[in-house]
């Protein structure tokens, strides 16, 4: 009797599994699109996407596990970002995370009701991405790159590169109306030490070879290359003809240097990235974008490339390898 009570009740265990099975909760597995004019690179783990990855896997999202990501690279093309960016709302992802001014504003032309964590942007307030940065009062919010302030910075390690430096040539996007802010600073900044300033318009890979050219011309003796996801795109390019045509130039992201590029100063890009994560993250779980202030940056990181100083023929004072986050070799 016993043998058959034991029987009966592991089969009726049994015929009960699958509905137990089912009735277990499955992970939700949130997508995120991530939308950016830039080129797409060898690995995402690597660079400034990696350090979104490694922010969201330490807020407990796993690719494959709880996470699906869809990464849309413009690769330097503007007119592609619209497309990518409606194309990311039809296949409902949870939020877009965007890349750059550009990528921002073709997400905020695609819709009104996902939301869009800006992992990096010039100025989210005067590109009308915001109300205010303390209450955004949309469904956008994230980081500001507005490095106004980094201006003067710019200059003088420009000026300690060569002493005897009087014009400075600055590349500018006219596409791109988050600069402006940035180029008036940096007049400003250069009337203070008394240098000229000559702008050079290039908005894709040939305007910037003729705008090297024009510099050339001009006999402009260093080059600002302001954060700009065109020129993001193209650091590699930038940096080789700076290398020909003998300019010391700066860049406002890290990624330039190491693209061969002479320095970099400006805010810390992967960190931004990082930050994005938290702010996806606090999204997931319920707040608005509307009530989530947008970041400024607070970390500021230069970097000096010390073969392109000796391709340059360039003595790199004492104060700047001192200042140096990293120096490439």
């Amino acid at each position: 009797m016993n043998q058959r009570r034991t029987l009966v009740a592991a089969l009726g265990a049994m015929s009960l599994a699958p509905f137990a099975a089912l009735a277990q909760p499955k992970t939700r597995v949130w997508h995120i699109g991530l939308l950016t004019l830039r080129r797409r690179p060898d690995s995402l783990d690597s660079g400034v996407f990696g350090a979104f990855l490694r922010g969201m896997r330490e807020l407990g999202y796993v690719e494959g596990s709880n996470l699906h990501t869809e990464w849309r690279f413009a690769e330097g093309q503007p007119a592609r970002l619209a497309a990518m960016a409606a194309e990311l709302v039809q296949l409902k992802v949870d939020i877009i995370v965007t890349g750059g001014t550009l990528p921002t504003a073709a997400a905020q032309a695609a819709t009104t009701s996902v939301p869009i964590v800006i992992a990096s942007a010039g100025d989210p307030l005067a590109s009308g991405f915001v109300k205010s940065l303390a209450r955004p009062g949309g469904n956008i919010t994230g980081r500001s790159e507005n490095a106004v302030e980094t201006a003067p910075k710019l200059l003088q390690l420009l000026t300690s590169m060569r002493p005897k430096l009087a014009l400075v040539g600055v590349m500018t996007n006219p596409d791109n109306p988050a600069l402006l802010p940035r180029l008036k600073a940096i007049e400003s900044a250069a009337r203070t030490l008394r240098l000229a300033v000559l702008h050079a318009d290039a908005r894709n890979a040939s305007e910037i070879e003729v705008a090297f050219a024009t510099l050339a011309q001009k006999k402009v003796e260093a080059l600002i290359v302001p954060v700009d996801q065109v020129y993001i795109a193209q650091w590699r390019q930038i940096a080789e003809l700076a290398v020909r045509y003998r300019l010391p130039s700066i860049g406002g992201e890290g990624a330039y240097p190491h693209a061969g590029g002479l320095l970099s100063y400006g805010p810390d890009h992967a960190d931004n990235y990082r930050r994005a994560a938290i702010y996806v993250d606090k999204i997931l779980k319920g707040a608005k974008p509307a009530d989530l202030p947008v970041e400024e940056p607070t970390r500021f990181e230069l970097i000096v490339n010390r073969k392109t100083a000796q391709t340059l023929g360039l003595t790199i004072p004492q104060s700047v390898l001192i200042s140096a986050e990293k120096l490439i070799e």
